[in-house]
């Protein structure tokens, strides 16, 4: 299968160590990720080897269930979750980048990786909703940033 993978970059005016204090919190993840309605169950600090799951926005009013395990913590640069739950897309990847910027900002980057499932029907939902995905990447980054000045 073919991996495809989409990104975006945003430079959010706040500092890397809030940044990193709110993302690395699998609770937090409805305050900010768009399309998450909940976290049902968590274990706080971002543990490598540990799981969490959420109920989130599908198409409509439909939900899905997904459930995530966090592959690497490298801490205010990267967080490497897996995650099931997400069909048609498989083997899905989320990445987040950080590098701090001159402004005392910094400058995040939200990945996707994954493959398609159920055949030519995938491959035309993938193309559906990858604009959507990109959006909600954008628009996740943007509410970060606002949690993390309403916070102080």
């Amino acid at each position: 299968m073919t991996t495809i993978e989409v990104s975006e970059t945003a430079t959010l005016a706040v500092p890397i160590d809030r940044v990193w204090e709110v993302v690395s919190n699998t609770a937090r993840y409805a305050d900010w990720v768009h399309g998450v309605v909940e976290v049902t169950d968590d274990h706080g600090p971002a543990t490598v080897g540990r799981t969490y799951s959420e109920v989130n926005k599908s198409v409509g009013p439909l939900t899905m269930r997904t459930t995530w395990t966090v592959r690497e913590v490298d801490p205010q640069r990267t967080r490497v979750d897996t995650g099931v739950g997400l069909a048609p897309l498989q083997n899905f990847v989320n990445v987040f980048d950080f590098r701090a910027n001159r402004d005392g900002g910094t400058e995040m980057t939200y990945t996707a990786r994954y493959s398609v499932g159920l055949g030519p029907v995938g491959v035309i939902l993938e193309r559906l909703l990858r604009p959507g995905m990109r959006h909600g990447f954008q628009t996740s980054m943007r509410n970060l940033e606002d949690l993390i000045t309403a916070e102080g």
